[in-house]
Order: C-alpha cells, then sequence, then structure tokens
C-alpha cells in the first residue's frame, strides 16, 4: 500500500507527548490498530502516529479514504475540527487550532473577493462569517479573553515557552504575561521551571498594577456615599440635641434640690 505523508498536514497538529505517545504504542502492541487510518487519495490525514508505530512494529492496519476534499485547505479544516472535537486536546491546543481556522477561512473569503472581482467571474456564494473572536472562542470551547491571551502567546512567546504553556508546565494566563517580557528573560523564566514562570508571571501583573491610573469612583457609588455620609451626621445631630437635652434636664434638677 502506496501511503504519502504529507509533513505540512503531519505537523498541523501538534505532536503527542512522550508519555502520550508510549500510551499509544503500548495499546497498539496490546489491542492492535482498531481504528482506520483515513486518507485522501494517498495521502494520510489521520493516524500519523498509528501509522508510525503500526510501521515500526509491523502491525496489521486498515485504511479509509475519504474523497470529499477538492484541496489541501479542506484537508485541514476537517483535521482542525476532527481534532476540536477530541475530548483530550487541552484548552491551549483547541485554542490554536481555532485561530488556525480563522485563518484558513480569512484567507479563503478574501480569494473569493478577489476572484469575483474579476468581468465575467462567477458570483460565488458568501462563506458564513468565522473571523471574530466570538467565533473562535466558541470553537475551541474557550473565553475570548483566553483567545486573546492564546494570540499574544503565538507573537511574543519563545518556542521554549510555547513548549512549557503546550505541555502544561506553566497556565495560558501566567504565559501570555511572561510573553511580554524579553525572549532571553522568557528563557531563563522557563529553565528555571514552574516556580520560576510563576514568579516572572506575577511580576509583569503587579508592575501592571501599579501602572494604572487609579479608578474615580463611580457617579453613583459617589451619590451613594455622600447620601450615607448625610444620614450619619443627621444622626450625631440627633444624638447630639438629646445629650444636650439631657444636660439641661439634669442641670435643672439640681438647682430644685430634688
Amino acid at each position: 500500500m502506496n501511503i504519502t505523508i504529507n509533513e505540512e498536514l503531519r505537523s498541523f497538529i501538534d505532536p503527542l507527548t512522550a508519555n502520550e505517545y508510549a500510551a499509544l504504542e503500548r495499546s497498539l502492541l496490546a489491542e492492535g490498530c482498531r481504528d482506520a487510518l483515513v486518507l485522501w487519495n494517498d495521502v494520510l490525514i489521520d493516524g500519523h502516529n498509528r501509522y508510525e508505530i503500526c510501521q515500526k512494529h509491523h502491525i496489521e492496519f486498515k485504511t479509509v479514504q475519504n474523497a470529499t476534499f477538492a484541496t489541501l485547505d479542506d484537508v485541514m479544516l476537517w483535521m482542525i475540527d476532527n481534532h476540536l472535537a477530541r475530548r483530550s486536546v487541552s484548552d491551549y491546543q483547541r485554542g490554536v487550532l481555532a485561530l488556525r481556522k480563522k485563518d484558513i477561512v480569512a484567507a479563503r473569503v478574501a480569494q473569493k473577493e478577489t476572484t469575483q472581482e474579476a468581468p465575467d467571474a462567477p458570483r460565488v456564494p458568501e462563506s458564513p462569517p468565522w473571523n471574530t473572536r466570538e467565533d473562535v472562542a466558541k470553537a475551541a470551547r474557550v473565553s475570548s479573553n483566553t483567545i486573546s491571551q492564546i494570540e499574544r502567546i503565538q507573537k511574543a512567546a519563545t518556542p521554549q515557552l510555547v513548549e512549557a504553556v503546550r505541555s502544561g508546565t506553566i497556565s495560558i494566563n501566567a504565559a501570555a504575561n511572561v510573553a511580554s517580557l524579553p525572549e532571553s528573560v522568557q528563557i531563563a523564566a522557563v529553565a528555571g521551571g514552574r516556580k520560576e514562570l510563576q514568579q516572572a508571571a506575577r511580576q509583569v501583573r503587579e508592575q501592571k498594577a501599579s501602572s494604572r491610573p487609579p479608578k474615580e469612583p463611580a457617579a453613583d457609588a459617589e451619590t451613594e456615599l455622600r447620601a450615607q455620609v448625610a444620614t450619619l451626621r443627621g444622626k450625631v445631630d440627633a444624638l447630639s440635641a438629646e445629650n444636650q437635652a439631657l444636660k439641661e434636664r439634669l442641670a435643672a434638677l439640681g438647682d430644685s434640690g430634688e
């Protein structure tokens, strides 16, 4: 059987960790390859790790064709949706995949618009919008804020920091903060381990907090405070008047000799 490995597709999905790969290898050796590998013509599009392990240990496997794709982009979108549906994929990996889908969809929309500008070009129906942060967050099953943090990581994080967040050594939120530091500091923090990364993230958060201008109280809150002060002043005045009346009464009693 002639199976072609497309390196772009193979690297499109984050590789398994050493522990995940070892667990898959043990499963295949014990139970065989129960799930068929998916091919697009002769190109492998799902099951790269299983194929590699089966080749290594001469384990039999089955294949199934998916001939519904017209382009490599179609394959990539299918791979993304396929992995987004898996429960074992981390929040960070789902966010990265959803952002990749956003880029592919945006490029396809731009290409369609260019094609439709040409005279006599057939009108291509527009695809549903899939370019907002909310769309991406919904597909990844994370918050819009998490998607923003992943975007910051992708733009500024060193490969060492990306690997740290991908492996779960540091949270997405903390990694987004560390990514704002110079590359040399990021690398040193990763080398220092989890505690060093957490300390670096905390320092960035504290620095951001100290640089923010103090918030002015909201108008409603200020009005409420003024009302409370006025009420307290009224109570104080009433107590003062009552106290003065008692003093005068005591003085009167003293003068009458009672």
